[in-house]
């Protein structure tokens, strides 16, 4: 005896940059009704529907056209959507051929440069995490993802900051060094954009601690273990941070910070 195979879930939206062409969007097999609603209802999602409509947008100048958007996975962080996967139909108009269009939407994050002075030696402070989708143990700038639509960067980044590393910082000392961008790039980096669309605001900050300080800071073992965050901290001498690391955001950090004492941009 056969049986036919369940419907897929579908939802028709209508973009105002080409309203000529509705778009599907359907939820591939196996993802829920509630995982459907989450996505298409997600910060995340409306998010990337906002950036091709934009004046640098994919569908800006009309060369392009999206036809349908395949939901491929839901992850949530208790009730909120923490990260979602999904496959755009983007068209090329005068090819008819379709441009590479998987996205793993993660959204925006921070991460921190922070610079310790010590009896005049700087150290900055990294920490070491296990990174599974790299099957390694990365040293990085503290860093984390906006947990909500407000859009408070310089919060999320002492928040993140006291997590990882358990030093206390004042908003008003963080250095936004992405707003040193042209205006054209939204003031923001983005590590991976052939695939995800995380972007990230870089801030710095500079103190001054004591030796005792730095040594009571190595090797610290701080994170948020109930989230599974085992995190050690790493005091590494500035002059030898960018061979330290292979971690973007710190070395995108650095060459920020660098250029930006060099114009006098910073206070």
């Amino acid at each position: 005896m056969s049986t036919n195979p369940p419907s897929q879930l579908t939802h028709i939206i209508n973009l105002p940059i080409q309203l000529d062409q509705p778009v599907s969007i359907v939820a591939a097999f196996g993802v829920s009704d509630t995982q459907f609603r989450n996505a298409i209802e997600s910060s995340l999602f409306k998010q990337w529907l906002k950036n091709i409509q934009t004046e640098t947008g994919l569908l800006a100048n009309g060369a392009m056209s999206l036809r349908q958007v395949l939901i491929q996975g839901v992850d949530m962080f208790g009730k909120r959507l923490g990260f979602l996967k999904f496959k755009a139909d983007i068209i090329d108009k005068e090819t008819g051929q379709k441009v590479p269009g998987i996205i793993f939407a993660r959204g925006p994050a921070v991460a921190v440069l922070m610079l310790l002075d010590s009896e005049g030696e700087i150290y900055a402070v990294l920490t070491e995490q296990v990174r599974v989708p790299v099957g390694r143990l990365i040293l990085e700038l503290p860093a984390g993802m906006l947990d909500d639509d407000q859009g408070d960067f310089a919060g999320t980044a002492v928040r993140e900051v006291l997590e990882e590393t358990g030093i206390h910082l004042n908003v008003h000392d963080m250095v936004d060094l992405t707003a040193f961008l042209d205006s054209s790039t939204g003031g923001r980096v983005f590590p991976s954009p052939g695939g995800c669309d995380e972007e990230i605001s870089l801030f710095l900050y500079r103190g001054n601690v004591s030796k005792e300080k730095i040594q009571q800071l190595q090797g610290k073992e701080t994170g948020l273990r109930d989230n599974g965050e085992l995190i050690k901290v790493h005091m590494v001498p500035y002059n030898k941070l960018w061979r330290a690391t292979a971690d973007a955001k710190a070395l995108t950090a650095i060459a920020l910070y660098e250029m930006a004492k060099r114009d006098g941009l910073l206070p």
